[in-house]
């Protein structure tokens, strides 16, 4: 997509987002002030009507003026609240756009072999002592493993040639890897992290989702990394 058409992307989201957003604070608060003059309403004719040899007692009054107090308050903070509802979905809208054409890091193990090189990753929940990975065709045929070595917790990149055990050079297009870790012979929790390239962002709700260039689609909160 064109920088135009990103643009126009954002500004389209952000303005239906402005116009929901502004619609609803504008009934939030007319609901808030006609709560806060019945409320005052009604103390005016309680002070009114009140009884002369039996006035309200400094206690009332202060629990009184307390709840019209707490009113404007709940009224402040809505409005705080919107506003900062509003320019948080903006940020979100303009880092949304931004992301067309990024590598992105996303939970998955698929690998896109392009000009005979790819990339992917893995996330081990602890240090491992031995970590395997092993690559598949798109019919489910091992073609190639490697041996990762000794890793320490967190991410750990590889990149793959593209070549099978012969050290013959595959064909470039869609391939699966797998991961598995153990550390002193117990299994270690090794979670497949594959590279993506965004192609789209759409608009989902009160988020935004990422289309890959490989088909799949990533909720903006579920990326793991921007590169």
């Amino acid at each position: 997509m064109t920088t135009s058409t990103d643009a126009a992307i954002a500004a389209m989201n952000g303005t239906s987002k402005s116009s929901t957003t502004s619609s609803s604070s504008s009934t939030s608060t007319d609901k808030a002030k006609d709560l806060q003059n019945s409320f005052l309403t009604m103390l005016t004719t309680q002070l009114k009507n009140q009884d002369p040899l039996n006035p309200m007692d400094n206690a009332q009054m202060t629990s009184q003026l307390a709840q019209i107090s707490t009113l404007e308050g709940i009224q402040g903070l809505n409005t705080t609240l919107t506003s900062l509802l509003s320019s948080y979905n903006t940020s979100q809208a303009l880092q949304a756009s931004s992301a067309i054409g990024s590598q992105v890091l996303v939970q998955g193990n698929k690998l896109v072999l392009s000009k005979g090189t790819t990339q992917g990753g893995v996330s081990l929940d602890s240090a491992a002592d031995k970590v395997t990975l092993t690559i598949k065709d798109s019919a489910g045929k091992v073609v190639q493993t490697q041996d990762l070595g000794k890793q320490s917790a967190g991410m750990v990149a590889f990149s793959w040639d593209g070549k099978n055990a012969s050290g013959t050079q595959l064909a470039d297009g869609n391939y699966t890897f797998s991961v598995e870790a153990s550390k002193a012979g117990t299994s270690v929790t090794a979670t497949p992290v594959q590279v993506g390239t965004v192609s789209a962002v759409v608009k989902s709700g009160s988020s935004f989702v990422l289309e890959l260039t490989t088909g799949e689609t990533v909720a903006f909160n579920n990326v793991l990394q921007f590169m």
